[in-house]
């Protein structure tokens, strides 16, 4: 059996969670990766067969999408020219991990295409939502990656056909501790905003990992470096908490380890909203923004927050076959 594994390469969850994806869909036929996308900061760690541009959106700096600078790395016809490019009938089976080139490509060529993704959870009518309902968003989440069947992965497992999340063995295996400092993972801040926030909570060292900086540097009690997979893992697994956006993988992971978490939604980004929703929902704190009416809660957070552990069980392997099972492959 031929397989297209694609995934999403805007933000690093997509691929974190594929290094344990991979080696599964590999025992079960001839496998090859597709990558899209241009913001992710880890490596796969797998030869990939195409690697595309697709289509992504481009972190700012002020807490949201820089829509100008999406708009300016945005290019439709190269799309068409990648969608066109690829030979998804050359393939068995296609699974998209929200990766729009091998989902409009299946979707032209009439071919079944297996979603696996968190965006696909999200979208469940039984998947939490934020109070304000947002059309546009919702309309560009359903249909930035079409697809025939979807599977997806949330903070908990609210519906049929909804897992809960795949805690990479990397996590599975840290030796977790505190030793007092608090983790910082906010890729749609610039750092001097985020510095401009913590350095008022001199009693906490923090440590900042920055989509902005090449370089490693500390100012006051604030260490700012790069991103990096295994100092940030380490970081994480030894932290008191930690302060992130409303992404899924590092909530998940946080949630996991038992840390204690806070998170920011990304402004105008329908997905983070909602995620911001499930983990509220959860008894985790949420807050807007960086602006200073919510350095109170955060200083709550730090003298008095509480840690929501939850269980998750490593099931990956057994998931993905029953997935393929089903629609009669293996």
């Amino acid at each position: 059996m031929k397989i297209l594994y694609a995934i999403q390469g805007t933000g690093n969850g997509h691929i974190s969670r594929a290094r344990d994806i991979v080696p599964i869909l590999s025992k079960l036929g001839e496998l090859d990766l597709l990558v899209s996308g241009i913001q992710a900061d880890v490596t796969l760690g797998f030869p990939v067969k195409y690697q595309f541009k697709g289509l992504s959106l481009i972190f700012g700096k002020k807490g949201g999408v820089d829509v100008v600078e999406t708009y300016r790395k945005s290019n439709m016809l190269r799309l068409i020219r990648e969608v066109r490019s690829l030979p998804i009938l050359d393939y068995d089976l296609v699974i998209s991990d929200f990766e729009p080139v091998s989902a409009w490509a299946c979707f032209l060529k009439r071919k079944t295409c297996i979603g696996l993704s968190h965006q696909a959870a999200v979208l469940h009518e039984a998947a939490p939502r934020p109070e304000k309902f947002d059309p546009i968003g919702k309309a560009v989440l359903k249909r930035y990656a079409p697809v025939t069947h979807s599977y997806g992965f949330h903070f908990q497992a609210y519906a049929k056909g909804i897992f809960t999340p795949i805690i990479r063995q990397q996590v599975r295996e840290l030796k977790v501790g505190d030793e007092g400092h608090y983790t910082v993972y906010l890729p749609a801040y610039a750092d001097l905003l985020i510095l401009k926030t913590l350095v008022k909570f001199k009693q906490v060292r923090w440590q900042v990992f920055s989509k902005h900086t090449k370089r490693a540097y500390q100012t006051e009690n604030i260490f700012v470096r790069p991103i990096q997979n295994e100092a940030f893992l380490q970081s994480l697994a030894t932290c008191r908490g930690i302060l992130c956006g409303a992404g899924f993988e590092t909530p998940a992971e946080a949630l996991f380890l038992g840390k204690k978490l806070m998170v920011i939604p990304m402004k105008g980004q329908y997905e983070q909203q909602c995620n911001a929703a499930a983990l509220g929902a959860m008894g985790v704190p949420v807050i807007k923004s960086l602006k200073e009416k919510h350095h109170g809660k955060i200083g709550e957070w730090i003298a008095n927050g509480a840690t929501q552990v939850v269980e998750y069980p490593d099931n990956t392997s057994m998931l993905i076959e029953g997935i393929i099972r089903e629609h009669g492959l293996i």
